[in-house]
């Protein structure tokens, strides 16, 4: 089962804003309901911006020891930039968007990860080639 956070946002987390708080509890909900999920005997992943260590620690503590991977896909701020299909980035850029990770609001950059993929420095088939190895 794949949780998206776009899918999430307009669905479940409707009610929710973009402040750290907000960001918080979307996180959590996203956890309760994977690990819904994983008690069914499903595989989840979840996508999702999770900036802040505190949030992704608590999603982790849901779930039984090896049973939660987390993969940070690692790219920087000008790569971001780069890739960004919606312009969000420019549009965080010049203010019209408050509390966007990376420009007004701060990412916590993981500090123990199961997963680190370095997007900028490998292709799409590399990066998945590298997970699916560190899964098995």
């Amino acid at each position: 089962m794949l949780l998206d956070g776009d899918n999430i946002r307009h669905g479940l987390c409707k009610d929710l804003g973009m402040g750290e708080e907000d960001r918080g509890e979307n996180i959590r909900r996203v956890g309760e309901v994977a690990r819904l999920f994983a008690e069914a005997g499903i595989v989840v992943i979840t996508a999702f911006i999770s900036p802040f260590r505190a949030d992704r620690e608590a999603a982790r503590e849901l779930f039984g020891k090896g049973d939660f991977i987390e993969v940070h896909v690692d790219a920087p701020l000008d790569v971001c930039e780069q890739r960004d299909p919606k312009g969000l980035y420019q549009k965080a850029r010049e203010g019209k968007i408050k509390d966007f990770t990376g420009i007004s609001s701060p990412y916590e950059v993981p500090l123990t990860p199961e997963v680190n993929l370095k997007s900028a420095e490998y292709t799409q088939q590399e990066l998945v080639a590298k997970l699916v190895k560190s899964c098995l």
